[in-house]
């Protein structure tokens, strides 16, 4: 099974969004991972619906699928990174991010993206584990249902530090909510080198059945940092072909969510890189997405999504 390669707009924020787009499909890239930001389609900003439309036209002219990403620092809270979360402490609060998770859900399925991310947060301080768990399970539960009635995956990131940290901590939340449909995981290949027992093969290997979504960088054991390629310790022909054995459909998504200021040159060494490290078959642009059973999803653009109306330390733990 071929690879389909990505990039992250979260690594190209000096760039509008068009230009970005225009970028990515220049160098090959057979998608992009699309964070819903103030720069880049302003989940909070208005006229979003407009500005969706105009995105999806974007990415259907130049041919690039997208997975909608909804790790912006800011984009809530101008004064607290990622916050706030949906274990925080305050209802309204959680309310609130659980309602960006429902939009981004709704502009994921307008744009045909195969799956959208999301993390469930840093357990705050005082809060005892049973309740921070309650609390994600019933913070997710309206999102999942978004997801469910859109037809397009909730993909979930295990992140350094957060309450869902590993692929354990994911099958517990799994569990906890019933197995839904809808629900998937994010994995990032950096993190199964920074923090995991197995090899980052092993890591996907062991993540397949549940994969919607894949981010990757190099990256140091035990060190939070997102790295260009080369510059970490990961063997990565060994990740390729195994990723490229699950018969994962998505994409792969290059993230490096702090190397802005350089995103052009390294979007384009980072696919000279993956390329030549690819297994036999290389990319493939014309595989279709990942999604959960029974989902169904369509182009950017097409009649069905046209609905919505109206790199750190381990000891800082959020990227």
């Amino acid at each position: 099974m071929s690879l389909r390669l990505g990039y992250g707009t979260n690594g190209l924020t000096d760039l509008r969004i068009d230009d970005a787009l225009g970028l990515l499909a220049d160098l090959g890239y057979e998608g992009v991972g699309l964070t819903l930001d103030h720069m880049h389609l302003d989940p909070v900003g208005p006229g979003l619906a407009d500005r969706v439309r105009r995105v999806a036209r974007r990415l259907g002219a130049l041919g690039l699928s997208v997975a909608v990403e909804t790790g912006a620092r800011y984009v809530l809270d101008p004064r607290r990174k990622h916050g706030p979360t949906l274990l925080d402490p305050a209802a309204a609060a959680r309310a609130e991010r659980t309602a960006l998770l429902a939009t981004a859900v709704r502009v994921g399925a307008d744009l045909g993206a195969h799956a959208v991310h999301c993390f469930s947060g840093v357990r705050p301080a005082g809060m005892d584990e049973n309740t921070a768990w309650e609390l994600l399970a019933e913070a997710l539960g309206p999102v999942l249902d978004e997801a469910q009635k859109a037809g397009v995956p909730l993909a979930v990131e295990p992140e350094p530090g957060h309450l869902v940290e590993s692929l354990a901590d994911f099958h517990r939340l799994r569990l906890l909510l019933g197995e839904p449909p809808p629900l998937g995981l994010t994995l990032d290949i950096g993190h199964c080198q920074c923090l995991k027992p197995l090899s980052p093969a092993e890591c996907v290997r062991a993540a397949a059945p549940w994969l919607r979504h894949v981010q990757i960088e190099d990256m140091r054991r035990g060190v939070h940092e997102h790295l260009p390629f080369g510059e970490g310790e990961i063997d990565f022909p060994p990740v390729l072909a195994a990723l490229a054995a699950t018969g994962y459909q998505g994409l792969t998504v290059v993230e490096l969510p702090r190397h802005s200021h350089a995103g052009p040159e390294l979007a384009r060494t980072s696919m000279d890189f993956l390329r030549a490290r690819l297994p036999a078959g290389g990319a493939d642009r014309c595989l279709a997405p990942a999604s959960f059973p029974g989902a169904a999803v369509d182009r950017p653009g097409s009649a069905r999504h046209r609905r919505i109306p109206g790199t750190v330390r381990l000891e800082d733990p959020t990227c």
